[in-house]
């Protein structure tokens, strides 16, 4: 996958960027205060500076960085397009554990992200197990859970995970897990949404599409399930099925139109 441009996590597009790096017992600085910063004003993105040696440095921020800056270029032009204007989220890279307006979070969690403050969660250890422990390398795969947060991000702009939150304060266990299952595969369309459009600018290489189904697959919940419980429980789903996602994403790559990642308006397979 080719990622041009600035090596920096300040690069164009990116918008107002805070990286929070909590890694504690590498930089000796204390993560709280390190979450407190905040990003500068306008005129271009922010950038705060990190602790030389630490994961800031890494190439896979850097790589995190570039990812960001050509999502947020993307979903600039679509809403352009249609005559909005895109608020970029805030990134915050974390390894451990981290805390957000949605409350703390560890390494088990993974990525995510937090409605409530705008910002996108990425744990650093979550991408070496993508490869490690789920059978999913790849830059592109990587670049996949990027742009599903990124995803949520945008059905909270356009108001989508309100309307969700409010269905599921007045639904079953069950109908709340289906409605979040439809809310996580429409992230994956728009995270393929991103991938057609960086098809388009040959910041593709051979192979990276396949990657990033890879790592849809890995992460479904059913495969999830099998390996932890030993056994399925659909009807716990939260996030959907290896084929859903993978179906779900494909679409988003194949169409690169927001407007076929519609899992509110019938089956989700």
């Amino acid at each position: 996958m080719r990622m041009g441009g600035p090596v920096g996590i300040g690069g164009g597009g990116i918008g107002t960027i805070l990286i929070v790096l909590v890694i504690s017992w590498i930089t000796g600085v204390n993560p709280l205060s390190l979450l407190q910063m905040t990003g500068g004003g306008g005129g271009g993105p922010a950038q705060e500076e990190v602790p030389t040696g630490s994961a800031g440095d890494d190439p896979q921020s850097k790589f995190i960085g570039r990812t960001l800056g050509n999502i947020e270029d993307t979903w600039t032009s679509i809403f352009a397009k249609a005559g909005e204007q895109y608020q970029p989220p805030v990134l915050v890279l974390f390894d451990n554990a981290v805390q957000s307006a949605c409350g703390s979070a560890s390494s088990a969690t993974g990525p995510f992200y937090c409605p409530s403050d705008h910002k996108v969660y990425l744990d650093l250890s979550f991408f070496r197990e993508l490869d490690q422990r789920f059978g999913a390398p790849g830059d592109f795969a990587q670049a996949y859970v990027v742009a599903h947060e990124v995803g949520h991000h945008i059905q909270n702009l356009v108001g989508t995970n309100q309307k969700v939150s409010r269905l599921q304060q007045q639904s079953s266990e069950t109908e709340a897990n289906q409605l979040s299952v439809r809310l996580e595969l429409q992230a994956d369309c728009y995270a393929g949404v991103w991938g057609h459009y960086a098809a388009q600018q040959n910041r593709l290489d051979p192979g990276d599409a396949e990657e990033g189904l890879r790592a849809a697959a890995s992460i479904g919940d059913d495969r999830l399930q099998q390996q932890s419980q030993g056994r399925v429980v659909p009807e716990s789903f939260t996030h959907g099925s290896s084929q859903q996602r993978v179906e779900w994403l494909r679409r988003g790559l194949t169409s690169g139109d927001i407007q076929s990642c519609d899992t509110f308006g019938g089956r989700t397979r």
